[in-house]
């Protein structure tokens, strides 16, 4: 939904010029039709089976982009109590709800039980203990799955990894059995699922075919003990293109996994999030200056890594596209860095740009996933501004923060006053 339209880099029909003039920079500008359209081809790809499509809210939690899923009838995958907050307040469905995490606190699971959603996804034994603990206290039933970990290899960043033995995810897929029949035995939980979830960024479907096949085994090994589940949580992790990747589409995605999950007569749930949001969102930054080193030629710009980290945090490319077409003169090779007083503060190393002045304005693209979510305050600065674009209209979906911002919440104690 990013496209020239003349000589103007557009989100779908308004220039991103026009935004960066009325809202000013930094700012995310996210497509409305391109996060739709990513959740309705997933949706279609598991038609022919009973599936709920869960978005991962760690992904991107702006509330905007959590109404516009919740309005095409998503489910929502949550990791902390103010992801449950955040998806409520958005209009979801809790009995669409499913809680992941390894660190689940007893204030959470009474605020997750409060609300009514679909299961909780256990990671360890003492978590089981503590979720029976308080759904006893509260007079509730708390519905569970258990994440398996199938000790598969993702092929993506070890940071990203999530399905190997030494991950904090998840419980060893061999020792399920037995947790599944202390499970079985505690009064107040009831066994609905199995879960797995094995990494992010996933650029093939054979690591997802072989944990599907894994699990399948541990369901019907479940089964054959007397422990029935309704859902099988597949999770998420299905990459997108930054640069040259060559993922799975949703549909390739899809029937492979219908394919692995045929007779088991489950309700399969997948937890997309990058693959929803990712190529939805750019972050639109000004040029501030350009400086010629001895051995370096650096294109400073107003975003910096508080914005987006992704690429010092990961090492991860994006690309970086003018918001107007390239003027005349040769391609150069430039760091993209940002303001923040860190050697790690960069969009860009060695890349080649086209001729860029201070001024232009430059698109960070396939930001939309792990971009404003992950931003900081670091060096005194407000986030960013984000607006969601439809058709040939825009709207302004989160503030920019002001300096007040920065210290709200802040006291000097009397010995300071």
């Amino acid at each position: 939904m990013f496209q020239y339209s003349g000589d103007q880099l557009a989100c779908e029909r308004v220039p991103l010029a026009r935004i960066a003039a009325e809202v000013g920079t930094p700012t995310y500008v996210y497509s409305l039709r391109a996060l739709r359209d990513a959740y309705r081809a997933h949706d279609a790809a598991f038609a022919g089976i009973p599936h709920l499509v869960c978005y991962a809210v760690k992904a991107n939690d702006t509330l905007a982009v959590l109404r516009a899923f919740a309005r095409e009838g998503s489910g929502f995958d949550i990791v902390s109590g103010g992801e449950l907050f955040r998806a409520l307040r958005a209009g979801a469905d809790p009995g669409r709800i499913v809680f992941s995490g390894v660190g689940k606190t007893r204030a959470e699971m009474r605020q997750a039980l409060a609300a009514g959603i679909l299961m909780f996804n256990v990671e360890s034994a003492a978590e089981l203990e503590v979720l029976n603990a308080v759904a006893g206290e509260m007079g509730r039933k708390a519905p569970i799955s258990v994440r398996v970990n199938p000790d598969v290899d993702p092929q993506t960043h070890p940071y990203i990894a999530t399905g190997l033995q030494k991950s904090k995810f998840g419980i060893d897929i061999a020792a399920a059995p037995a947790v599944y029949e202390r499970a079985a035995a505690l009064p107040h939980v009831e066994i609905v699922g199995v879960d797995c979830h094995i990494g992010s960024q996933l650029t093939s479907v054979s690591p997802f075919v072989d944990a599907l096949a894994r699990v399948r085994e541990l369901v019907e090994r479940l089964s054959g003990r007397g422990i029935a589940v309704r859902y099988l949580d597949i999770g998420g992790g299905l990459g997108i293109t930054y640069r040259d990747e060559r993922p799975p589409t949703p549909g390739e995605y899809g029937a492979a996994l219908v394919a692995g999950t045929g007779g088991l007569n489950v309700t399969l749930l997948v937890e997309p999030g990058r693959s929803l949001v990712g190529n939805a969102g750019v972050l639109l930054t000004r040029v501030l200056y350009l400086k010629e080193g001895r051995s370096k030629r650096f294109v400073i710009v107003d975003a910096a890594m508080n914005d987006l980290i992704r690429p010092p945090l990961y090492g991860s490319y994006q690309e970086i596209r003018p918001a107007a077409r390239a003027r005349a003169g040769a391609s150069r090779v430039v760091d993209v860095v940002g303001p923040v007083c860190e050697s790690g503060d960069f969009f860009a190393q060695d890349r080649e740009l086209p001729p860029v002045e201070p001024d232009d304005l430059l698109a960070v693209m396939s930001a939309g996933a792990y971009g404003f979510v992950m931003a900081s305050n670091y060096n005194a600065r407000p986030r960013a501004a984000a607006v969601l674009v439809d058709g040939d209209r825009y709207d302004v979906i989160r503030a920019r923060e002001s300096l007040d911002d920065l210290i709200r919440g802040e006291s000097l104690p009397p010995a300071l006053a």
